[in-house]
């Protein structure tokens, strides 16, 4: 039989976790306290402390536990259309409430605390990555991108413009700046020629 001290337990934290959200966005991260949490909720601020050391920590599994919509790369055998793909479903994400906002909170959160900077690499940014740097390696295996391309530089050229906008110019993020980013970017990574059969046929 399931324990029901633990499901009484998740639930709680789910309520907890909920009234986080809904407090950011009505009043904003920086506004956003544990007790206020703690009184939407319907617990005592010590029920939040217990799980929670900081409200950054609680702020991040909050955000964290929204629904992304899925940002795997497939394997069509395609890399330009699979990475478009996915980075169209991020821009669409990071472009509208309730996502984007919070998210923008989270990232400056993470610059003043240590623990949810460290907290926010391991559980949301490093899968990210890893999962680009898998499929544009698999590419590079399959012959699609020039065999020394640098594959981490190929991840930093494709997310750093996106946070960028995002943080720095708060210009919006579309569809087709992204396909303008993907195009000069692939365009570097295509397969070259041999420089000496080229300098040949000269």
């Amino acid at each position: 039989m399931p324990d029901s001290r633990a499901t009484r337990s998740d639930e709680r934290t789910g309520t907890i976790l909920r009234a986080a959200l809904e407090l950011a966005r009505e009043v904003g991260y920086a506004k956003l306290s544990i007790e206020a949490v703690a009184a939407r909720a319907g617990v005592g601020k010590h029920t939040v402390y217990r799980r929670w050391s900081s409200r950054g920590l609680l702020f991040l599994d909050a955000v964290l536990s929204l629904d992304t919509g899925g940002l795997a790369h497939r394997d069509t055998g395609d890399v330009v259309a699979d990475v478009r793909e996915v980075m169209v479903k991020a821009v669409d994400l990071l472009g509208r409430p309730p996502w984007g906002p919070l998210y923008q909170d989270l990232v400056g959160e993470a610059q003043h605390d240590p623990e949810v900077a460290a907290a926010l690499n391991r559980r949301f940014i490093e899968p990210q990555t890893a999962d680009t740097l898998a499929r544009l390696r698999s590419a590079k295996e399959q012959g699609q991108l020039a065999p020394d391309f640098d594959l981490d530089l190929a991840f930093d050229i494709l997310s750093g413009p996106l946070y960028f906008r995002l943080l720095i110019t708060q210009e919006p993020l579309t569809h087709d700046y992204i396909d303008r980013l993907i195009r000069a970017l692939f365009a570097g990574m295509s397969p070259r020629p041999d420089n000496a059969a080229a300098n040949g046929s000269r």
